[in-house]
């Protein structure tokens, strides 16, 4: 029974997958990718797929980038490889955050980790602060640097939520 469960799904992720290859999308199973489309879709933006940039901007203005930083209930958003040390890699690391218009920070239910509860608008100099004060207590050169949801709604707005409370469908 779960082996052909098992199987429907693959045949559904190779049709998704098919589907992202139409629109640029070359690996839909890229860490991360899926709940960055369910925000961009959430938020009207258009999702920016490449590693190497931002995760949306604005419709019709590349210009205006968005950082998205989520986490399930009770967990925390994180950015990853930030560089305390050497100054350069620093400066660079932080440009992951100062380059955004806004970062949001989207908070997936546990019980169904593609339903999205809320999602929290920040700005990118409040991030930096909480960032480098994170970078600073580090006793490593390179850290994850995270954030919890409390940490979230204290330092930025509500911009989402959802109005169906949990649900599990």
């Amino acid at each position: 029974m779960a082996r052909e469960i098992y199987r429907k799904i693959l045949e559904l992720v190779l049709k998704a997958a098919d589907l992202a290859k139409s629109v640029g999308i070359s690996n839909l199973l890229q860490p991360g990718l899926v709940k960055e489309m369910i925000i961009a879709d959430i938020l009207g933006h258009e999702l920016i797929h490449s590693k190497r940039d931002a995760d949306a901007h604005a419709p019709n203005n590349p210009g205006e980038k968005y950082e998205y930083l989520s986490c399930k209930e009770g967990g925390s958003g994180q950015l990853d490889r930030m560089f305390k040390e050497p100054a350069s890699k620093r400066a660079d690391s932080l440009s992951r955050i100062t380059r955004n218009k806004k970062i949001y920070f989207a908070v997936f239910y546990a019980e169904n980790q593609a339903k999205c509860k809320v999602i929290y608008e920040i700005e990118p100099r409040v991030l930096v602060l909480e960032t480098e004060r994170q970078l600073d207590r580090s006793g490593n050169d390179i850290s994850h640097v995270g954030f919890s949801e409390n940490w979230a709604g204290s330092n930025g707005r509500v911009v989402y939520q959802d109005q169906n409370g949990h649900q599990t469908s």
